[in-house]
Formats: C-alpha cells, structure tokens, sequence
C-alpha cells in the first residue's frame, strides 16, 4: 500500500499547483488520474491551444503550461498513478483514508483533495454500428503520442478545436490526413479553422465538408472508412487509423457515491477552504460550486493555496501553520 500526507484526484493544471502548494508546507502529494498523462483537458483535449488569462503568461500553449507545472513540483518528488481510475474512498477510524482505485492500487492518506476537473472523461461516439470493433485496431478516440501515427494515413472526423489541432499537427507527420467535419464552419478558433483550409489548398491534407464517416471495414484491424459527402453516393478511403474527435463527456463516476454534498454534479464547498462536507476531503477546480463560482484554471490556483493552508492543520495536527513567502524561503525540497 502506497502511503502518502495528501492524496490529490486529478492530473490536471489545478491538482499539479495543488502539489506545488503542499510542497511548500512539507507535505508529499500522491496523484491519481484514470488518463495515461498528466494535463487533464489541456494535454487531452488541446494540448496546442494558447492560453491567455494565466498570470504572468501573456500567451502559454496549453501543453507548455503542463510542462512548466511539472517542473515547478519536481521539487518535492510527487508519485502518481495514472491510466487508473479512483473508484472507492474509505475512511478509517483515526481520521484519514484509503483511496482505492480500479486497478487495486491502494493509497492510505491523511486527505484527499479532489481537483477532477469535470469529473472522469469518456469520449463523445459517433454513431456506427461495428465501430467499437476496431477500438485499439485502428480507431482511436485520443492522440496520445503523434509518433505512433508516422507515415501512416489517418482520417479525422470533427470540427472543434481538438480536431483542427490535430489535422494540423499530424499533417506533417502522416503519410496521408484526411479532416472529415459534416459542417460547413468549424467549432474551432478561428486562426487553426483557416490554417486547416490553407493547409487543404496547399495539398498538405485533404478537406471534406458537408461529410460523415458512416462506416468501417477491415479484417481484425481497420483498413478502410466510408464517407457520405453532403448525402451523394457514399465512398471508401483507405486509411489505417480513424480518429472521431467529437469531444469528451464529462462524469462525476464513483465520486457521486462517496457521500458528498453535490449540486447539479458539482461538489458543494466551503471556500473559507474548500473543504466538504466530508472532513479531511477538499475539492479545488471545476469540480466544486460555490456561489460566484468561475471555472478558470487561475481560480482553481487560488483554491489550491488556501486547501493546502488548511491541510496543514490536518496533517501537523501539532504545528501551528506560519506564512513563508517564496521570496524569503525559496524553493526548500522535500
């Protein structure tokens, strides 16, 4: 069993400045999250996207901003468990928990923090009878490593911003990209939309509107995809990999079953703290509600430092808490 101060749920922006915070105050953090990398949204969904309301950052792209966060909490040596989803939280008689995850990873801890963002993910499906199929065999609901799609021919459906990131990203690494997106206007930002259209007249990708993939084929592992094109006669193009990219659909899973106080799917708290209604657990991010309540990651950077003062109090039960500002006492390794 894995033993730790503070057990933080979620890999995302917030729950990695939540280790930061602790780490000032001497405790070790332990990070679950059931996606394979830390980032939540921003290394998910787009981790090429400019972020431009972080303090100090005019422009940030959202996956430099994970990275910069990783650094920054290098310095107090955080574990974690990723690809694992947290399914049970049992509290002991003492006070503290053991976080169960779906694997069987057990963690015992003093709190737990729950930075979920908007819970756990599940990929949006388009609706195709035998997609599920060839999942893992050639139809991919995430870009986890662009390598792995190198002088291979891809089609991507979607026109949000994960799916125009992508085309264009991935253009310059498959042999032949295909962007299918059944409207006419994308969903997207504006700069990547017109990039795409560029990039399809240049001939570095092709481009079809007003177009569906109905269908896919192949023997044990995909090799082909049918396109209906603004309803014509549908056709096949060849492909190795289809990749739906229609968006994540946020769930709250096993934590709806843990006892806390919820609102509309959000968890109900405090903010002289963000504590809940369960002592020793917080919740920082756009997982919690309170009044006034913005889902923007420098608020959950706000919520994440006053948890961790209160934490304090739960894990030196015998200290009394002292303000040290960074400037005074630097970065001081656990």
């Amino acid at each position: 069993m894995l033993t730790t101060d503070i057990c933080i749920v979620g890999a995302g922006p917030v729950g990695l400045f939540a280790v930061f915070e602790a780490g000032l105050l001497k405790m070790r953090c332990h990070v679950i999250d059931a996606l394979p990398v830390v980032g939540g949204q921003l290394s998910e969904i787009y981790p090429k996207k400019p972020i431009y309301d972080i303090p100090g950052f005019p422009e940030v792209l959202a996956g430099d901003l994970v990275k910069n966060l990783e650094k920054q909490i290098a310095p107090f040596h955080p574990t974690f468990t990723l690809g694992e989803r947290v399914e049970h939280l049992h509290k002991q008689e003492d006070g503290s928990f053991i976080v169960e995850t779906s694997e069987g990873t057990h963690v015992a801890c003093k709190v737990v923090v729950i930075a979920g963002g908007l819970g756990s993910f599940e990929p949006r499906k388009p609706a195709i009878d035998n997609l599920e199929t060839f999942e893992g065999k050639g139809v991919n609901y995430m870009v986890r490593d662009p390598e792995h799609f190198r002088s291979k021919k891809v089609v991507i459906a979607g026109g949000g911003d994960s799916a125009l990131d992508w085309a264009i990203y991935l253009a310059g690494i498959a042999e032949d990209l295909t962007l299918v997106h059944r409207g006419t206007s994308f969903r997207g930002a504006p700069e990547s939309a017109q990039k795409v259209v560029s990039m399809a007249e240049e001939g570095h990708l092709k481009l079809l509107l007003k177009s569906n993939v109905t269908d896919v084929h192949g023997n044990g592992k995909l090799n082909a995809v049918t396109v209906l094109v603004d309803n014509e006669t549908p056709y096949e193009i060849e492909t190795d990999y289809f990749i739906p990219l229609f968006g994540l659909v946020p769930k709250l899973g096993p934590i709806d079953n843990w006892g806390l106080e919820l609102d509309k799917s959000a968890i109900v708290v405090n903010t002289v703290d963000y504590s809940t209604n369960i002592p020793g657990v917080y919740a920082i991010g756009d997982i919690n509600t309170y009044p006034g309540k913005l889902k923007l990651i420098l608020c959950g950077f706000h919520e994440a430092a006053l948890m961790a003062q209160s934490a304090y109090n739960i894990v030196y039960p015998d200290k009394k808490f002292v303000l040290k500002y960074t400037t005074v006492n630097g970065i001081q390794e656990l």
